[in-house]
This record gives structure tokens, sequence and C-alpha cells, in this order.
């Protein structure tokens, strides 16, 4: 598994991953995606967006960061989190911001709560327009030099394979009717 800059031929799938999981997508520009994929299937199984806003007092907006169904569990939304991080540390930032109404995922790395009156004024409108789709939805900051990724989770995304979805059964050739130890092919060279 690796976490890569998202390529704007990616940009469809994306949106329609965004769609489906209920995740913000104002503004919506591919290049601010990070995907992470399969090294071994190509797949991908998640994605992360970083939201420059840039005003009088510019800051960093981590959103739209999303698992796919059979990738949870295996480090790759910290996976996500690390690269957005290190791509805001890139733009200079030391600071970032995200809001979510599942708080308690993020504590894990260090994100910590912060009142909606002390976020930087342009972040303060976003956050009055997250809450109207999101209502549970709180402020989170975290110094980017402060964010530690737990063992467990690198380990994890170190092994991570699609999990098979319940009910999905492997097929063999003896459930087409193909006696495999009498059976040859075409091109059959044993």
């Amino acid at each position: 598994m690796y976490v890569r800059n998202a390529r704007n031929h990616e940009e469809v799938w994306l949106l329609d991953h965004i769609e489906a999981m209920g995740l913000d997508d104002a503004a919506f520009r591919s290049r601010d995606y990070v995907v992470a994929i399969d090294e071994e299937s190509d797949e991908k199984a998640g994605f992360g967006r970083i939201r420059v806003h840039r005003a009088d007092d510019p800051a960093c907006e981590l959103t739209g960061i999303g698992v796919l169904d059979g990738w949870r569990g295996q480090g790759v939304g910290a996976h996500v989190v690390e690269r957005l991080l290190d791509r805001a540390s890139d733009e200079g930032f030391e600071t970032v911001y995200t809001f979510t109404d599942q708080p308690d995922y993020l504590d894990q790395f260090g994100f910590e709560r912060v009142d909606p009156a002390d976020l930087p004024a342009v972040l303060g409108s976003r956050f009055e327009a997250k809450r109207e789709t999101m209502p549970d939805a709180v402020a989170l900051r975290l110094a980017v030099e402060s964010f530690s990724l737990p063992e467990r989770l690198r380990e994890r995304f170190k092994h991570a394979a699609p999990a098979h979805e319940e009910g999905e059964v492997e097929e063999s050739p003896e459930d087409f009717g193909i006696e495999t130890e009498n059976t040859t092919y075409k091109y059959d060279t044993g």
C-alpha cells in the first residue's frame, strides 16, 4: 500500500465515491486529493483532501477523507491523513483544521477540539456551512509537527488487503462442471 497525489483522470472516481459516502465536495479540485493504492492490484482504497483557504489569514483544512468499505480498519485512513499533513507542511502550514462528526477517530493522531470562535476567520464561515449539513460537527485542529501515527496502524497498512464482501464466494472450475484432473485445454503445454 502507498498514498500518492490524485491524478486528473481520477476525478470521476473521486466524485463517485465522495457522493456515495456523502462527503463534502465543495470547490472540488482533484489535484487537492491524495489516493491510497494497493501496490499489488492497483486498487484504490481511500482518499482525502487538503483544502487551502487563501485570505488575509490563510488556513489549511483537511476534508473529504474516506476509506472504501473493504479497506476499513487497516490503517488506510491514517496514512491518508499522514500524507495530507505532509502536503500541508509543504505548503507552509504549521496547523491544520478539520470539521467532523466523528472526532474520536482523529483524537488518536493528536487532534484537539477547538472553540469555533477561535477558528481563523476564513474557517469560521466554513464551519457554519458545514454544520448545516452535519449538525453534530465539531472543529478540530492539530499542530502538524505533533502528528502521531500509532504503530499498530502503520503495521496494518503494510499488510492491508481488501476484505471479501459478506456472502462473496470464490468460484472454482468445479462450480462450472469442469473436472480439473481430467480436463485438457487447447493451449495446454503440460
